[in-house]
């Protein structure tokens, strides 16, 4: 396929494409370590397959589009890499983890997905179907990009930046502005607009990290056990943690709870 892509408009895709994919890499150190360790650690799977249903979606919508081939790369690579994910996720969790994994693909990334499909199908033709499509994307991809609320949440509470790296959330920011501007000169409502919001939390998290980069705030249990249950309620792309520490094991598991923070952002975040 031959891109007629003006050079800007090119430019910006090719600059969002690979902002996306360092993004879509961000935790292969974590699955490297399950590969070492043959364990999950406690780590969840939900982060990994709500992205992937994210790709997905986006996928579909830029094949029933004209000259989306930077959209279709993006997200092509967000489907191998998440699939790939969560295969090892499978492979190394406990039973019930992995039943849970499997029920959760199985609800969401088929029957969901098939579903769309299927109504978007039979239900509209042309325009009418991309528009459709267009809307299912943005309302998810918003409630994708709601989810740093969580961790922000966390920083102000306990003043301490260990759950969000600046330079994580300083990608997540590039991504969505270079998706904006190839949404804005494409004409493309659908791509721009959930990446406005993006934008939004992507300099509201790099101010606070401004803010408390330099607190040294020692993050007692009881404060520490409020912040990872704020992470596991509040949204459900951002569940990381399946059990408190235990008393022995509290500077380990800190560090796993930080490592899943960061997991989570950059997994939901990195589909346009």
């Amino acid at each position: 396929m031959v891109s007629t892509h003006s050079p800007l408009v090119f430019t910006f895709g090719i600059l969002g494409n690979i902002i996306s994919f360092v993004v879509f890499l961000a935790p292969v150190p974590t699955f490297v370590r399950v590969c070492k360790k043959k364990s999950t650690e406690g780590f969840q799977s939900v982060p990994y397959v709500v992205a992937l249903f994210s790709a997905m979606l986006w996928l579909y919508y830029a094949s029933l589009k004209s000259n989306e081939i930077l959209l279709i790369t993006a997200n092509t690579v967000g489907c191998v890499v998440e699939t790939i994910y969560i295969a090892i996720y499978i492979v190394y969790a406990p039973k019930q983890a992995r039943m849970f994994t499997l029920r959760l693909l199985l609800l969401m990334n088929f029957g969901g997905f098939c579903s769309i499909l299927l109504l978007s199908h039979f239900l509209a033709q042309g325009e009418t179907r991309v528009r459709v499509l267009g809307w299912v994307c943005v309302a998810f991809s918003v409630s994708v990009f709601a989810a740093p609320l969580s961790i922000m949440r966390v920083v102000i509470r306990t003043k301490s930046v260990e759950f969000m790296p600046f330079y994580l959330s300083l990608f997540l920011t590039l991504s969505a502005i270079m998706w904006f501007l190839y949404g804005v000169l494409q004409k493309d409502l659908y791509v721009g607009l959930p990446n406005i919001l993006g934008f939004i939390f992507g300099v509201l998290q790099m101010v606070l990290y401004m803010i408390y980069k330099n607190y040294k705030t020692v993050v007692d249990d009881e404060k520490l056990s409020e912040s990872k249950a704020d992470i596991v309620n509040l949204s459900m792309s951002e569940i990381k943690v399946c059990s408190q520490p235990n008393s022995d094991e509290k500077g380990k598991q800190d560090v796993k709870t930080m490592e899943a923070s960061n997991q989570g952002q950059s997994s939901v975040k990195c589909e346009v």
